[in-house]
C-alpha cells in the first residue's frame, strides 16, 4: 500500500455553530445563554465567529441585536464582505426552525472547541518534547497546566462582561442580607476574626506568622476542625513540620475535649475513651486531606493542589510552613526562593479560586521590643510575603509591661494587614492540655 499523508480535519460541529448564530440573531435572550458558554475563539467557522462576535459587542453596549445593527457592526469590525452579507445572514436564519434548544447548541460547540484544544495542546507537547530543550519538570508543569485549565474553564473567554461581574456582586451582597450578617467566606469558627475577615474569602493569601511556639500550627487546625469536620467542607493541610499522625492526634484532642497528654500515654477514663471513640468517628469521615511529604517543592504542592481540587473539591489550602518549601530549581539566595514560593501559592489560590493559608516565621526583633509585639517588617526572609498576601496575621503572646511577663494562655491576633478591610487585634484564649483556642469572650478577657 502507498504512503499517503491523510489530512484530518479538526473535530467541529458547522450545523451547531449555524444553529448558534441563528438563535442569537432571532432571539435575544439566547445571546446570554451562549455567552455563558461560549467565545468566538470556540467557532471552527470564522465567519460564525465573527457573527457572534459582533452580537456579543452590540449585547454588551445595551442595543438591539438586528440586522441592521449587526450589519453595522460587522462594518466597523472590517470583516469579509461576504460575511457582512444581509443574504448570508438570513440563510442562516432561514436554517434554524427554533432557538429554544440553544444552550444544546452552545455545548455541541464547545465541546467540540475543547477537543481542538486538546489536539493543540497534545501537539506543542510533543513538539517541547523533540526540542529537549527544557527540562522534564518544566514539560510536566506545563503539559498539568494546560490540561488542567482545560478541564476547569467553563468556558474560553479571555475576560467576563462586567455585566456578569456586577451580577454575581450582587448574588453575594444579597446572600450576607439574607443571613443577617457578614461573614460571606469560610468561617473560622472565631467570631470576633469572622466578623473582621467577613470569614477566609476565595482566591486570598492568609498569612499567619508566629515566633515559634506561640502555637500558629494549633491555630490552623483549630480552624481545620471547624470548616473540615463541623461544616463537612473539604480542606486539604500540606504539613512539612509534623507528621499525619500528630495532626490527627492534635485534632482528636480538640474536637473531643480529651487532653493531648492523656491520648499520648494512654491514661483515659472510660467516658474520655467514649469522647475519643466519637471523635474518631467524626474525624475519619471528615474531608481532611493531609500530605505531610518533606521537604516538598511548591511545583509538587501545586500539581497535588489541582489534582485535590479535581477529584475533592477542596475549598482551603493549608500550608504548615512556608520556610520549609522548597523550590524546583536553585536560586541566588533564600530571599528570591521564597519569593518564588509566596508568588506561587497566591497563584494557587487565585487559580483554584479558593483561600490559602500559609504559616511562618517571624525573626526575633519583637523580642526586643517593649510591648514584644511582632509587626510586618519581622516576617522572615523576605518582603515579597508581605506583598503576596492578601491578609495577614501576626500571633503574640500578651505581655503585661507592668509584671514584665508574658501571660502564655492569652494570644494577641493581630491583623496588621487586610487588602480589602480593616486591620486590628482580636484576642484568643489558649488551652493548652487540648491544643485548642477559644474565643476571649469574658470582659476580662478583652484587651
Amino acid at each position: 500500500m502507498d504512503d499517503a499523508v491523510v489530512k484530518r480535519i479538526m473535530p467541529h460541529s458547522n450545523e451547531a455553530e449555524q444553529a448558534v448564530i441563528g438563535s442569537m440573531i432571532m432571539d435575544a435572550e439566547a445571546i446570554p445563554i451562549a455567552m455563558e458558554k461560549l467565545s468566538d475563539a470556540d467557532f471552527y467557522n470564522k465567519q460564525y465567529a465573527s457573527l457572534f462576535k459582533a452580537m456579543v459587542e452590540i449585547y454588551n453596549e445595551g442595543r438591539d441585536c438586528d440586522l441592521v445593527t449587526i450589519k453595522a457592526k460587522l462594518e466597523e469590525m472590517e470583516v469579509p464582505s461576504e460575511v457582512i452579507s444581509i443574504d448570508f445572514v438570513r440563510n442562516i436564519l432561514d436554517m434554524v426552525p427554533t432557538s429554544a434548544n440553544i444552550k444544546q447548541y452552545a455545548d455541541i460547540v464547545y465541546e467540540k472547541a475543547v477537543m481542538r484544544n486538546l489536539i493543540r495542546a497534545n501537539e506543542n507537547i510533543a513538539n517541547t518534547c523533540y526540542a529537549g530543550n527544557k527540562s522534564l519538570d518544566v514539560v510536566l508543569e506545563e503539559t498539568e497546566k494546560s490540561i488542567f485549565d482545560l478541564i476547569q474553564s467553563g468556558n474560553t473567554s479571555d475576560y467576563v462582561p462586567v455585566r456578569q461581574i456586577v451580577l454575581n456582586l450582587f448574588d453575594k451582597i444579597e446572600q450576607a442580607a439574607q443571613t443577617k450578617g457578614n461573614i460571606t467566606g469560610l468561617e473560622t469558627g472565631f467570631k470576633k476574626l469572622d466578623t473582621q475577615l467577613s470569614g477566609l474569602q476565595a482566591s486570598d493569601l492568609i498569612l499567619i506568622a508566629a515566633r515559634p511556639s506561640v502555637g500558629k500550627s494549633a491555630f490552623a487546625l483549630n480552624i481545620t476542625e471547624n470548616i473540615a469536620i463541623k461544616h463537612n467542607i473539604p480542606v486539604a493541610i500540606f504539613s512539612l513540620e509534623m507528621s499525619s499522625e500528630q495532626l490527627i492526634n492534635r485534632i482528636l484532642s480538640q474536637n473531643s475535649m480529651v487532653s493531648s497528654q492523656k491520648i499520648r500515654i494512654g491514661d483515659l477514663s472510660d467516658n474520655e475513651w467514649g469522647n475519643l471513640v466519637e471523635s474518631a468517628n467524626v474525624i475519619g469521615n471528615s474531608n481532611i486531606i493531609i500530605d505531610d511529604t518533606p521537604g516538598i517543592s511548591i511545583g509538587e504542592m501545586r500539581s497535588k493542589c489541582r489534582k485535590f481540587k479535581l477529584e475533592k473539591d477542596i475549598r482551603l489550602i493549608i500550608v504548615d510552613y512556608l520556610q520549609l518549601v522548597t523550590t524546583n530549581t536553585p536560586h541566588g539566595s533564600r530571599e528570591q526562593e521564597i519569593a518564588e514560593i509566596s508568588r506561587t501559592l497566591k497563584g494557587i489560590a487565585r487559580e483554584l479560586n479558593i483561600p490559602v493559608i500559609a504559616l511562618s516565621q517571624l525573626n526575633r526583633a519583637a523580642e526586643t521590643r517593649e510591648d514584644r509585639k511582632p509587626i510586618l517588617a519581622d516576617l522572615r526572609e523576605s518582603g515579597s510575603i508581605e506583598q503576596d498576601a492578601d491578609v495577614v496575621m501576626l500571633m503574640s503572646r500578651y505581655y503585661d509591661r507592668e509584671k514584665k511577663e508574658e501571660d502564655r494562655n492569652r494570644i494577641i491576633l493581630n491583623v496588621a494587614k487586610q487588602r480589602n478591610g480593616p486591620v486590628g487585634e482580636v484576642e484568643l484564649v489558649w488551652l493548652p492540655q487540648f491544643t485548642k483556642f477559644e474565643n476571649a469572650e469574658l470582659p476580662g478577657n478583652q484587651i
